[in-house]
């Protein structure tokens, strides 16, 4: 079978901010074997390759892409028993990471279950080292596979060389962009191991909760109550990362907002909550200018109505910025890929 090429399609349809200019040509990849035919399509024309899932934490120019978009789709859910606690499941990149998630709690696999109802592939969790609520893919994923953009070399990763950090891995650097996930596999468990520690969970720590299904139903309320419906409206979720600061400067604040809160880390620094200091010190949450601003029910949130441009999210971001810094001695960074 040969991989569908179509010209010149805008790329905002195919991201949830629904920003994004002309791409020369779009291919919809089902399998590796299509993927693989699409990268020499492209070497064979000397033309740039983006990888892209559903979008979902990504901000495409204005002026589009000139090259070639892959948009993997590429499916399967295999899972293998390593031993009486721990299940090895493997995923294609392309799969709906959600609808997976809701796959691997129907069949008593823990691990995953608490990033319930965030936008996106499978194939975008070892990129941006996705997590929520106390939970991290690298604390789960055993190994990616993937194919070189340019050599079309197949590589499994193990997670170690995944190079994993905060919202960071090894394919955001130079190196690993020329890489494509096909698949991941996790290591799941068929014991029950709820992470509740999280303020959000808190009810479900006091309740000494062990049903899956309970603990992703609350994830899902308590994301819809933060988050917009990215059908509906423009975003791309959380668009900036929460700020790692020295302990120092933590400190201080402490003495200008005693209720600031923050989280130490293994190297003493602090992870503290940037939307809470955009509502409660800069007082942002639902500031808007002209079609972008920050969702009224979480700070964190950019949204983008109708017709907004990759040019007014950035000035707006760095306004953003700005302002945090001059308050509290910050510099925050963006979560949101710029492609």
């Amino acid at each position: 079978m040969q991989v569908e090429l179509l010209k010149d399609r805008l790329l905002s349809q195919y991201t949830t901010l629904k920003i994004g200019g002309v791409a020369d040509y779009v291919a919809v990849v089902k399998t590796e074997e299509e993927l693989v035919q699409a990268l020499q399509f492209a070497k064979q024309t000397v033309a740039p390759v983006l990888i892209l899932g559903e979008g979902s934490n990504v901000l495409c120019r204005d002026e589009g892409y000139q090259g070639v978009v892959i948009l993997n789709r590429i499916s399967g859910y295999t899972a293998k028993i390593k031993n009486n606690s721990e299940t090895f499941l493997t995923i294609g990149a392309g799969e709906n990471l959600d609808k997976s998630i809701a796959r691997t709690v129907e069949d008593g696999l823990w691990g995953l279950e608490n990033l319930s109802s965030i936008p996106g592939t499978i194939g975008a969790t070892p990129v941006q080292n996705v997590g929520a609520y106390g939970v991290e893919v690298a604390d789960l994923i055993e190994t990616v596979n993937a194919v070189h953009i340019d050599s079309l070399e197949k590589k499994i990763f193990s997670k170690a060389e995944c190079g994993f950090g905060y919202r960071d891995s090894f394919f955001k650097t130079p190196a690993g962009k020329k890489w494509c996930v096909t698949s991941v596999t996790y290591a799941l468990s068929t014991v029950p191991k709820p992470v509740l520690h999280y303020k959000d969970l808190a009810t479900l720590q006091t309740e000494n909760e062990t049903d899956q299904n309970k603990i992703r139903e609350h994830v899902a309320k308590v994301r819809s109550e933060k988050f917009p419906d990215w059908n509906i409206v423009g975003t791309a979720g959380s668009f900036f990362k929460n700020p790692i600061i020295k302990k120092e400067l933590f400190i201080e604040l402490q003495k200008t907002y005693e209720d600031i809160p923050g989280h130490e880390n293994e190297f003493g620094d602090v992870k503290v909550s940037l939307g809470w200091i955009l509502d409660k010190v800069c007082n942002l949450k639902g500031f808007t200018k002209g079609r972008v601003g920050l969702y009224q029910n979480q700070a964190l949130v950019l949204v983008t109505e109708i017709g907004a441009t990759a040019k007014e999210v950035d000035l707006f971001v760095d306004e953003i910025k700005k302002l945090v810094a001059e308050k509290t001695n910050i510099k925050i960074e963006r979560e949101v890929l710029t492609v």
